[in-house]
C-alpha cells in the first residue's frame, strides 16, 4: 500500500493551469517633429531623439520645404528618411505612413513625420492627427519654429496681426478671389495680415500621362513675393475695396531662419520690381497705421523709410 501522507489528510486535486496572459503591448505613437526653419541643425534636441529611435521616418514635402535636401538630414539623423508626397499624406496615411504604428508584432514600431516649420500650423496634419488617434495610435508632437512668429523678424508685432491668408496659383479660368475678404477684414480692425504663398510639388502632369499612358510630374513650383502682388492688384480690381491698392505698404519676406534670408519693405508697387531669390517666399500687408516701434524698426532694419510709409515708390531691400 502507497504511504499516505504525513498529514494523515487526504491528496487535494492537482487544479489545472492556468495560461499566463501576455501583457497587451503599448499603443504605438506617430511622432509630428518640427524641423524649423533653415537647416538640419534647426531640430530640437528631443526631436533628434525622437527621429533616432523610430522605426520609420518620413519627411513630409507637400506644405513646405526646408532649406536642404533629404540627404543632408540623413546625414545628421544617421539614418534614412522616406519622402512623404501629397498622394502619401492625403490618400495612403494607413496603408504606408502609420503602417507600423498599426502592426503590434515585431516588424512594427514607432514614426516619425518630419514637418518643416511647426507641426501644426497646417490643416494637413491636424487631419493626419485626427486620423490616426482614430485608429488608436498615440500622437506626439514636437514643436518648433514657424513663418506664423518669425515673421516678427521684420519689426511688425504679432498681436497686431490677423487671419492668416494663403494665396492660390490662378489657373486659367479658375482665379479665386476669396481671400481678399479676410485681408479686409484685417484692415478694418487695423490688423496685419500674413500671406503664405503657394507651392506646388510632385503635381502629375495629365497630359504626359495622355500622350505616354505613363505617370509623370510637373516641375515644382513656388510662388514669388511679384506673383503674390500681381494676385492681389487682379483681386482689388474685382473688389475695389482699397486694401491691396498699389500704393498699399507691405513687407516681402524670403527663406526666413536662413542665412541667405530676405526682407523687404515698400509699396506693393514697389515690391513687385524686386528680385527676392529663391524660394520660400511670404507677404504681409501692412495695417492702416503703424505703431511707432514698428515703423522705426522697418525705417532700421529693412530700410524703410518716412516717404515710404506713405506710399512712396522707394522699396529697399536689407539682407539679414
Amino acid at each position: 500500500r502507497a504511504a499516505m501522507p504525513a498529514t494523515g489528510g487526504e491528496v487535494p486535486e492537482q487544479q489545472e493551469a492556468r495560461p499566463v496572459e501576455e501583457e497587451e503591448a503599448p499603443p504605438r505613437t506617430l511622432y509630428l517633429v518640427g524641423l524649423g526653419l533653415g537647416d538640419e541643425r534647426d531640430v530640437t534636441v528631443r526631436g533628434v531623439d525622437v527621429v533616432r529611435r523610430c522605426r520609420a521616418v518620413w519627411l513630409e514635402s507637400y506644405t513646405s520645404i526646408l532649406g536642404v535636401d533629404k540627404a543632408k538630414l540623413e546625414a545628421f539623423y544617421e539614418r534614412p528618411i522616406e519622402t512623404a508626397g501629397r498622394e502619401t499624406v492625403e490618400s495612403e496615411a494607413e496603408e504606408r505612413l502609420l503602417a507600423p504604428c498599426l502592426d503590434r508584432g515585431s516588424s512594427g514600431g514607432d514614426v516619425a513625420v518630419l514637418v518643416v516649420g511647426d507641426p501644426l500650423c497646417a490643416t494637413t496634419h491636424v487631419d493626419l492627427t485626427l486620423r490616426a488617434r482614430r485608429l488608436g495610435i498615440r500622437v506626439d508632437v514636437v514643436q518648433n519654429a514657424s513663418v506664423a512668429a518669425a515673421v516678427a523678424r521684420c519689426g511688425l508685432q504679432l498681436y497686431r496681426f490677423g487671419q492668416t491668408v494663403s494665396i492660390p496659383f490662378f489657373d486659367g479660368d479658375w482665379r479665386p478671389t476669396s481671400f481678399y475678404a479676410r485681408v479686409a477684414h484685417n484692415a478694418a480692425g487695423d490688423g496685419h495680415t500674413l500671406l503664405l504663398l503657394d507651392i506646388k510639388t510632385r503635381e502629375p502632369d495629365y497630359a504626359a500621362l495622355a500622350a505616354t499612358g505613363r505617370l509623370a510630374y510637373l516641375p515644382p513650383r513656388f510662388m514669388t513675393v511679384r506673383q503674390a502682388i500681381d494676385h492681389l492688384f487682379e483681386a482689388e480690381r474685382e473688389h475695389g475695396g482699397g486694401v491691396c491698392a498699389e500704393s498699399a505698404l507691405a513687407v516681402g519676406l524670403a527663406r526666413l531662419g536662413q542665412p541667405d534670408e530676405r526682407i523687404v519693405a515698400g509699396t506693393l508697387r514697389d515690391l513687385r520690381d524686386v528680385d527676392f531669390g529663391g524660394p520660400l517666399h511670404s507677404l504681409v500687408l501692412c495695417a492702416p497705421t503703424l505703431h511707432e516701434l514698428e515703423r522705426e524698426f522697418l525705417d532700421e532694419c529693412c530700410s524703410l523709410g518716412t516717404r515710404a510709409a506713405e506710399g512712396s515708390r522707394t522699396a529697399a531691400a536689407a539682407p539679414h
